[in-house]
């Protein structure tokens, strides 16, 4: 297949410089390999300290090291100051002709910005002060075929940014340190979690029904088995399959899928963990979630004292706790702690302007509509709020003390959901019910309400012990830590739309 792209200048050029390299024998994608005995940060660590004299006076010692060509000026005709790039850190490299050859020079020379290439050579510091790293040697060892954007204006166009991931991370080393961030974050809570007794487990992506949350999912036809499969919308239902086996605490973080719109806060496929705990009720998950936010806060932040956009938040301070009925009453003074009946709800609905769907059929659904309309927004410092409806909470255990709702919370930060949880509901015959509740909001057109799941419901009939479970978003748990204001800037890879 010929290649039939149009091609820059640029990108002209660079391809006829490979093509002399290759004719000198010099063809950089025939190296395998490059054994480096330091990297650049380790290097700017150590003697970053050292004045230039002090930098003279030490015994000779040659390091070996790699990177990317990021700025590239010459010094006369017989002298060059380059930096190069690896994966965490930048240096200076001072090359001479007499030190390396005049025919080597001149082929250093003809180097690009953005081809990789590998120095030996000692440490020094130029008049300046800048140390740098005085290149013996080097090899080059892969060419860039096409240039990188201008290193001050970087990519202009916001969407080439995640669909060219590769160029950001060269261009911008803060991109890069909030996908390492990630990777702590996700590490803390593994470590918590393990070192608390809890197993990480892995549930299937591809269900016959769909369950655990309230979204629609992806569906996908298996060829073998002639049968639609959807991909998973939570991991919730197997989880708890685990805890009914005998395991008294297991978690997952994975890849989740929800056929839905994307914004700034939602991506078709994102991260999620899933914890569930035999024996323990959703108080004490409020207190463990209270930890795994700080402790993650405290694996990649200095303070817990954070800011997100223009907001500043406070950690250290315990988290808020807000039962949903409260919230609407001090937002617009509605007290939907009072007996009545949904007629008299949706009179009230429709006062405040309010839609009223046909599957919203109940008190319980109205008190939910009108906490996303006047209180979720409102909300800003860490705050639970607990004590969902029973209709909007489908495998919650009911509240001892007031059967309308459930033993369930949110945790809220500026407006934004960030985890879910709720004491389980074990009870198999109230599960058969509240599943076909289900079936009945999808047949009043909810294209979101759970599945029947009778091999669930049969798990529960074998045993499910008071157990509480919590999912907990990744992406947008690291756009809070990292000041991220899209979820695309957190994900390595976001969906797009097409360019056309």
């Amino acid at each position: 297949m010929s290649d039939n792209r149009r091609l820059s200048e640029q990108e002209i050029i660079r391809r006829e410089k490979y093509a002399k390299l290759v004719a000198e024998g010099q063809d950089p994608y025939k190296i395998t390999k490059f054994i480096r005995n330091s990297n650049i940060k380790a290097l700017v660590t150590k003697f970053g300290p050292f004045s230039k004299e002090e930098l003279a006076a030490m015994p000779v010692e040659a390091f070996q090291i790699a990177g990317r060509i990021k700025l590239f000026r010459e010094a006369g005709k017989k002298a060059a100051f380059v930096n190069i790039q690896d994966q965490d850190a930048s240096i200076q490299l001072y090359v001479r002709m007499d030190e390396i050859g005049e025919e080597n020079f001149t082929r250093f020379r003809d180097l690009d910005l953005g081809d990789i290439i590998g120095v030996n050579g000692t440490m020094m510091k130029t008049d300046h002060g800048e140390l740098s790293l005085r290149v013996k040697e080097y090899t080059l060892l892969s060419k860039a075929l096409r240039p990188l954007p201008d290193k001050h204006a970087g990519i202009q166009d916001i969407e080439e940014k995640y669909r060219r991931r590769y160029v950001d991370l060269i261009m911008n080393q803060d991109v890069k340190k909030v996908f390492q961030s990630r990777s702590k974050i996700i590490r803390t809570i593994q470590k918590l979690l393990d070192n608390m007794g809890y197993m990480e487990v892995e549930t299937p992506m591809l269900h016959v029904s769909k369950g655990g949350a309230a979204a629609k999912p992806f569906i996908s036809h298996y060829n073998a088995l002639d049968r639609d499969f959807y991909l998973r919308i939570a991991t919730e239902l197997h989880l708890k399959r685990l805890i009914v086996g005998g395991f008294e605490g297991v978690y997952e973080i994975g890849r989740i899928f929800r056929n839905e719109g994307m914004d700034t806060r939602h991506n078709p496929e994102f991260t999620s963990i899933e914890l569930y705990i035999a024996y323990q009720d959703f108080y004490f998950m409020m207190d463990l979630t209270e930890r795994i936010i700080r402790e993650c806060n405290q694996a990649v932040n200095p303070s817990n004292q954070i800011v997100y956009g223009d907001v500043h938040l406070d950690l250290d301070k315990p988290f808020k706790r807000l039962h949903m009925v409260d919230g609407i009453k001090e937002q617009i003074g509605i007290d939907f702690w009072k007996s009545m009946s949904f007629e008299d709800a949706k009179k009230l609905a429709l006062e405040k302007h309010i839609k009223v769907e046909k599957h919203h059929n109940s008190v319980g659904h109205i008190i939910n509509l009108f906490f996303e309309e006047f209180v979720e927004s409102k909300i800003v410092e860490p705050t639970f709020v607990y004590g969902h409806p029973v209709e909007i909470s489908p495998l919650s255990k009911l509240n001892g003390d007031d059967p309308r709702f459930t033993d369930r919370f949110e945790l809220f930060i500026i407006g934004r959901e960030y985890a879910n949880a709720f004491t389980e509901l074990n009870n198999p015959m109230q599960q058969f019910e509240r599943f076909e509740a289900q079936i009945k909001e999808a047949e009043a057109g909810n294209d979101e309400a759970n599945d029947m799941d009778i091999d669930f419901i049969e798990a529960l009939e074998t045993g499910l012990p008071p157990t509480v479970g919590i999912g907990i978003g990744i992406d947008r748990l690291v756009m809070l830590l990292t000041n991220s204001e899209s979820i695309k800037d957190v994900l390595l890879f976001p969906q797009m739309k097409p360019r056309d």
